[in-house]
């Protein structure tokens, strides 16, 4: 380890000691591919030689990973099951999440408790769960988390896991993005303003979403929907960026959890808009619209096999399902995981995330017959709005190395 000193004769004039340290090198990153990120960090401040593997090998780790936590992870104690699942598996994980989106329902996740001492009782929001759960990752990692009423998981492990639509009950899931070279995502907050509903361009610039070529998808979410004004608010965000050639997917949602690259304190009771922009020219990405008229499992194959003629990779491809929370297993005569299950059946290796909520976003890309994208310009706004549906999506990220 003394050659890492730099004094004296370097390594580049030794030729024997350039293959010796180089050999060792290679052994030392091979050593350190099995290690979860977390200790990697710590085995990159054993010396020089030990910190360049660990980088170099934190470079190679580029595929998404994710915490998930259903029914079965649920139980009765105080802290979420996400929660749990995060505390417990985060030392495993192989990637240093830089951006995370996580979902979970909100019946569980956000408490309510009532504030005595006044003249009414009211009712106050606590996000303990939240805040636990943003003290799991890095600090410089930006967290971007939501509640809505249902959830749609993979299990943890393999994207071959059969996917679960929870329609009720505690659950949720975490998405954790590391850095990828050639893609950059990036978390945005549209906070409704009674008195100026107008939002600046650049404020749309600082965000990726205008005078950005290389935007790609956009995933929305308008949350606290039902107060007034809300749904107005999301559609005029929404027709800002909608006649370009992108993707667009999400739908309305409860409550916005987290925030972390927010500047100023979350507040629980406003209303807005918040999203991820993805951009970067090895993105590839689809989504297909199942309306009202899809509620069997004949017609839901039907949308899945338009998204198969999309012919995005499987390969370090995730893919996100937005319901309404009208759909699910009453909607296909008490049959439940219908569209998770048709997903899978035609893409078995891809994970899928999602939720169920109160209004979704998108429109059907692929048109039916010639299977040809359709572009932006040719969708209107209203075509962007729905209820009683479900917005399937593919977001792949580049071929994994």
């Amino acid at each position: 380890m003394e050659l890492l000193g730099g004094g004296g004769r370097g390594p580049c004039a030794d030729p024997q000691g350039s293959f010796v340290l180089g050999n060792l090198a290679e052994v030392v990153e091979r050593v350190l591919t099995f290690l979860p990120a977390k200790a990697l960090l710590r085995a990159a401040g054993v010396c020089r030689l030990w910190r360049e593997c660990a980088r170099r090998v934190l470079r190679l780790q580029r595929g998404v990973t994710w915490v998930s936590a259903g029914l079965a992870g649920a139980g009765r104690r105080q802290d979420h099951c996400l929660v749990r699942a995060l505390a417990e598996e985060l030392e495993n994980v192989h990637i240093l999440p830089q951006t995370v989106l996580y979902m979970a329902d909100s019946e569980t996740f956000i408490s309510l408790e009532e504030c005595r001492g006044h003249k009414r009782a009211r009712k106050r929001t606590t996000m303990e769960a939240a805040f636990a759960l943003e003290k799991l990752f890095p600090k410089q990692c930006h967290i971007l988390g939501i509640v809505t009423p249902g959830i749609v998981v993979t299990p943890m492990g393999s994207g071959n896991n059969r996917p679960q639509e929870i329609e009720i009950g505690e659950s949720g899931f975490a998405l954790l993005f590391p850095q990828i070279e050639g893609i950059k995502i990036q978390p945005f907050h549209f906070i409704k303003d009674p008195k100026n509903l107008t939002l600046e361009r650049h404020q749309l610039t600082e965000v990726g979403l205008l005078d950005n070529p290389e935007l790609r998808v956009v995933l929305v979410f308008g949350y606290n929907c039902c107060k007034v004004g809300a749904n107005n608010y999301l559609q005029r965000v929404v027709s800002t960026f909608s006649d370009m050639n992108v993707i667009l997917a999400g739908g309305q949602v409860d409550n916005l959890a987290s925030l972390t690259s927010d500047k100023q304190p979350l507040d629980i009771d406003a209303t807005g808009v918040v999203g991820l922009s993805f951009s970067g020219h090895r993105i590839q990405s689809a989504t297909v619209l199942l309306n009202e008229d899809v509620n069997d499992e004949k017609t839901v194959e039907a949308a899945m096999q338009r998204l198969k003629a999309a012919n995005i990779p499987e390969r370090n491809t995730i893919g996100f399902m937005f319901a309404c929370v009208g759909r699910g297993c009453q909607y296909y005569r008490a049959k439940g995981n219908v569209e998770a299950d048709a997903f899978r059946k035609f893409f078995p290796s891809v994970p899928l995330f999602g939720f169920f909520g109160n209004g979704e976003i998108g429109c059907d890309r692929i048109v039916t017959g010639n299977f040809v994208l359709k572009k932006c310009n040719e969708v209107k706004d209203d075509d962007l709005f729905h209820s009683y549906t479900t917005i399937m999506a593919l977001i792949h990220l580049g071929s994994s190395k």
